[in-house]
């Protein structure tokens, strides 16, 4: 980010400043003790407004004691007689300067350097660490984006793989194809796919065996209904009875529809493209007698061709039950207006 390399670059700019510091103040130490060794004599830096110094320019002055130069010297650049050789930073008309003072018998020598010039030097060295590093840089980030990519490909073709599977597919995944990092996770969905299909199964055969349990005590009590009203034609509670009944034979044999398509789709019945409406079309044409015999007006009030993928005989018994329940449950003389289409959001 922005902020980490801001921080990177300031703290490179503290090291080199640190270590610049050391450099030339051993240099200016080094300057001071060779100028001692000779015969000495007044020596005034001059100091120019118009240029612009850098880190080999130092400002060398030489006084005596007994001219009291300091007091007077027009930039205040001459640090007061010491006793100790050593590096001082004092203000003057230059800036922040930083000075080494070696004092002797009769004169003081100093060596001074301006603060910026030792900052800009820093900053120079900071930004020419960082150059090659802003050149590999680009290079860098392809090859861990490369990296990331390729340890991410298994997850992603995980996902891939639970993406396409059907709803109803409960299969183990295969592990041979993925690492060991995500084997846990795999045996673990793998252990959820099997107590998936478990309580399906065992909700299907649930289903399936109370369907056959019911069918036969259904069929005789109908039977039976139906021979009392032959006697008593006119007795409402027959009839109230035999409606009920009906219905329950009704209920009975969806339920066993539903266990045998249960046990179809188990099967794993391909599925394929058809039209919509011709589905639609066929299941209106075996139950218009029902229809007729309630004097029910049935039929289309749209009927658009629609292409559909998807198990044709399931979505047939889904549409005929839909139009058979509105059948029974749609009053003597009524209507029943069926639509095909598809929405705007390309739904049938």
């Amino acid at each position: 980010s922005v902020i980490l390399g801001c921080i990177l670059v300031f703290s490179a700019y503290k090291v080199a400043l640190q270590e610049v510091d050391e450099i030339l103040d051993t240099q200016m130490k080094y300057l001071a003790e060779r100028t001692a060794e000779h015969p000495l004599k007044t020596v005034s830096s001059k100091f120019d407004f118009h240029k612009t110094y850098h880190e080999e320019d130092l400002f060398i002055d030489i006084w005596a004691y007994k001219d009291q130069a300091h007091l007077s010297h027009h930039l205040h650049l001459l640090v007061p007689p010491v006793e100790q050789a050593g590096f001082y930073s004092h203000k003057t008309a230059q800036g922040i300067v930083r000075t080494y003072v070696l004092p002797l018998k009769d004169y003081q020598i100093q060596v001074s350097q301006q603060e910026r010039v030792r900052e800009a030097f820093a900053w120079e060295l900071a930004g020419s660490m960082f150059i090659p590093y802003l050149i590999i840089l680009p290079f860098a980030i392809f090859a861990l984006a490369a990296i990331i990519r390729r340890g991410l490909k298994p997850i992603d073709d995980f996902k891939n793989e639970l993406k396409e599977r059907d709803s109803e597919e409960l299969t183990p995944i295969e592990v041979h194809d993925y690492p060991q990092e995500l084997l846990p996770t795999i045996d673990e969905m793998n252990r959820l796919f099997e107590r998936i299909s478990k309580a399906q199964n065992e909700q299907k055969q649930f289903i399936a065996d109370a369907a056959h349990e019911l069918r036969i005590p259904v069929t005789a009590l109908n039977l039976q209904t139906k021979i009392l009203l032959s006697q008593f034609p006119e007795h409402e509670s027959l009839q109230n009875l035999s409606k009920g009944l009906a219905r329950i034979q009704h209920l009975v044999t969806q339920l066993l529809a539903l266990a045998k398509q249960d046990v179809t789709l188990s099967m794993v019945e391909p599925t394929g493209y058809f039209q919509l409406n011709d589905v639609a079309l066929n299941c209106v044409e075996q139950l218009v007698n029902l229809a007729m015999q309630k004097e029910i007006d049935l039929g289309f009030v749209r009927n658009e061709p629609i292409e559909m993928h998807s198990i044709e005989p399931t979505v047939h018994s889904i549409i005929f039950n839909l139009i058979d329940n509105a059948i029974k449950y749609t009053p003597h003389q009524g209507v029943i207006n069926i639509s095909v289409y598809t929405d705007q959001d390309h739904y049938a």
